[in-house]
């Protein structure tokens, strides 16, 4: 189910939230992914780079796709492009997470279709740095 314009339920979920695992995590401080999952750590949040390309980033183990991370997700944060959304929904259904937030850009009507499926809180097209930022100051 898409929550882009419902701010409470935004608030909710990164307020309640504990475990973020940002697929696309790249190793490459200059890269937006890594400094979104920085601030993401930085903010109190325990985050799982998930990129099957990389062995680690600055010492944390990366994982090769969602199933292997290993604890219970509350958000999968997507740093893919808009055609791996999809697939990406799947997975995360599979592994039981929470939520799914796809950055600026990343959006996908297959995708929304099977959050809305699964009752799936869905973020799209928006960043979740900004958006926390906004909703919680």
């Amino acid at each position: 189910m898409l929550i882009n314009a419902d701010d409470e339920a935004r608030r909710h979920l990164l307020t309640t939230a504990r475990v973020i695992a940002v697929v696309g995590h790249s190793d490459r401080s200059y890269r937006t992914s890594y400094q979104i999952a920085r601030y993401l750590r930085q903010s109190g949040y325990t985050v799982y780079p998930v990129n099957p390309e990389i062995e680690s980033v600055n010492g944390q183990p990366s994982y090769p796709s969602l199933a292997q991370v290993p604890e219970p997700i509350d958000i999968v944060n997507v740093f893919r492009r808009s055609e791996f959304l999809p697939d990406i929904i799947d997975e995360a259904i599979a592994v039981g997470a929470k939520a799914v937030w796809a950055q600026l850009g990343v959006l996908s009507d297959e995708a929304a279709n099977k959050a809305h499926a699964a009752n799936l809180p869905l973020v799209m097209d928006q960043c979740i740095k900004v958006e926390r930022n906004r909703l919680l100051r």
